[in-house]
């Protein structure tokens, strides 16, 4: 186990070993501080050094949940983010912490909500996640380190279950933003009171147009977005806020 006060290698480096530029000086320090009291924090800890991209640090606890060392972390380079995590959470939260180290603010935080590959089964555990930026290049201000703490969500809490939902939602929507983007403002209309349960008769109506011409559009929106089932209509509905 890791001294609480060494360096974030689980081997203390050899004189060889010591960095020797002040950038490597600069950020190794900055390693050590954070890892001196990681382990004291209830949340897993992780650094990720953005030149070599790669996890430089995690504390013990994250090791051990994910059942691996602190060199196999680093040895898997930019393959830890595929190795860990569900690939399309990335495609949410990638833009957030991108927006995030491009703002000069110190304080900049982004939190998101990942799904970690953890434990004997490998299954996808919640994790609410905030990150920042721990050191920047003193000339050209460009991020060297992101700090990172990742507190797992109760499975039983009804958070989890929603950003779920949210994440379902989101993934189906950029899915089929092209297609949605084909239907009429009539048409989204029809989508609409339909997935609301309303008759032909009823949106008819509503709309002020003949039953026919209704049928007409639930016709043209089941070719537009090859939805044949009241529930894949709904699917779309949900997805782009028309309910």
């Amino acid at each position: 186990m890791t001294d609480s006060y060494s360096a974030p290698l689980l081997v203390p480096p050899t004189r060889q070993q010591l960095p020797t530029h002040p950038q490597e000086q600069r950020m190794a320090a900055a390693v050590a501080e954070v890892a001196r009291h990681a382990d004291l924090h209830p949340g897993v800890t992780i650094i990720a050094n953005l030149l070599l991209d790669r996890v430089e640090y995690m504390s013990q606890r994250g090791l051990q949940e994910l059942g691996t060392t602190q060199e196999a972390i680093q040895a898997l380079g930019p393959g830890y983010w595929t190795e860990y995590f569900n690939p399309d959470d990335a495609e949410d939260y990638l833009p957030k912490v991108f927006e995030m180290i491009q703002n000069p603010n110190p304080w900049a935080v982004t939190s998101v909500f990942q799904q970690v590959r953890i434990g004997p089964g490998r299954s996808y555990v919640w994790h609410l996640s905030a990150t920042r930026v721990l050191l920047r290049d003193e000339e050209t201000g460009q991020p060297l380190l992101l700090v990172t703490t990742s507190i797992p969500v109760d499975p039983l809490h009804h958070v989890t279950h929603k950003v779920s939902r949210l994440l379902e939602e989101n993934n189906f929507l950029r899915q089929h933003a092209v297609r949605f983007g084909q239907l009429t403002r009539r048409e989204r209309e029809v989508l609409r009171l339909l997935t609301l349960g309303h008759s032909a008769p009823e949106i008819a109506d509503q709309l002020f147009i003949s039953a026919q011409t209704v049928e007409t559009h639930r016709r043209n929106l089941r070719q537009k977005l090859g939805a044949f089932s009241a529930f894949e209509l709904g699917q779309y509905a949900r997805a782009f806020d028309l309910v």
